[in-house]
């Protein structure tokens, strides 16, 4: 099965950058929909962002669209998230997830629900200062 590992978080001001990453490891030929999930402090686990297998659907949460990029490099096995324009309630542990299938949520613009991903990270914290 696959292995996911998130790097990248830490803390940043408001306004500033970050760019996480999620390595997948081992049998990554079945991780088609990839996506970032975020847990704020306190809250319930939320999609941020979703990407198709060839990057063609992209679906963001409302509150992050137009600050935040999701990309994925096949090749490298690497998902991305650059992270722009940072406030402080991004704050929270970032986690990526993949599905072992293909799913059509994203072509709804929508993210695919939790239940379709298999394989998840341990998270990687990101902390926003005011």
């Amino acid at each position: 099965q696959a292995q996911l590992v998130e790097s990248g978080g830490g803390l940043v001001q408001t306004g500033g950058s970050l760019r996480l990453s999620c390595a997948a490891s081992g049998r990554t030929y079945n991780t088609y929909t990839m996506g970032w999930f975020r847990q704020p402090p306190g809250k319930e686990r939320e999609c941020v962002a979703a990407i198709s297998w060839r990057g063609g659907s992209t679906p963001y949460a409302d509150s992050v669209k137009g600050r935040f990029t999701i990309s994925r490099d096949n090749a490298k096995n690497t998902l991305y998230l650059q992270m722009n324009s940072l406030k402080p309630e991004d704050t929270a542990v970032y986690y990526c997830a993949a599905t072992f299938a293909p799913t059509i949520a994203p072509m709804r613009g929508k993210c695919p629900s939790e239940d379709e991903y298999i394989y998840w990270g341990r998270g990687t914290q990101v902390t926003v200062s005011s």
